[in-house]
């Protein structure tokens, strides 16, 4: 298998446009936020499109495998779903 052209892909550039959008909000916040949650958030969003990128200069495709079983994948993922509820409720509480 040939190397990727990580910019084709659109995981990459879906990765990029979070990456513009988050910028754009974190310029937004105040001040004294700057070396915490801006830096942390830009942090993260970039992350994402440099991974891709960065996986896709190995010239097999057992790079991007997961290091998990399926199992374990499922696990980890239901725990996240169910982080994600408890915060969507917490926020609508926040909105009352």
């Amino acid at each position: 298998m040939g190397r990727h052209n990580f910019k084709k892909l659109k995981v990459w550039q879906d990765g990029i446009s979070l990456v513009k959008e988050n910028y754009s909000l974190t310029r937004t916040f105040p001040d004294f936020e700057r070396y915490n949650l801006i830096s942390q958030m830009n942090r993260c969003a970039v992350s994402i499109p440099s991974n891709i990128s960065e996986g896709s200069s190995k010239s097999t495709d057992r790079h991007f495998k997961k290091y998990l079983d399926k199992n374990k994948f499922e696990e980890l993922e239901n725990k996240v779903l169910q982080i994600q509820k408890i915060l969507g409720k917490f926020i609508d509480n926040l909105v009352d």
